[in-house]
């Protein structure tokens, strides 16, 4: 799944890598991995994979 943080979008899009109750892993374009709370931060999904052309 494909993921944008609603207040750090300087972080880019991330891919989601993996989901353990309300922690979510995420692989964000210019952060890396980030260690999210689900139960605190509504991720954004983006309807299609980005373009990686």
């Amino acid at each position: 799944m494909w993921v944008r943080h609603p207040s750090r979008p300087d972080w880019g899009i991330g891919q989601v890598q993996s989901v353990i109750g309300d922690r979510v892993t995420v692989n964000f374009e210019n952060a890396g991995k980030v260690l999210i709370n689900g139960a605190v931060i509504a991720l954004q999904t983006l309807d299609e994979a980005p373009d990686t052309r």
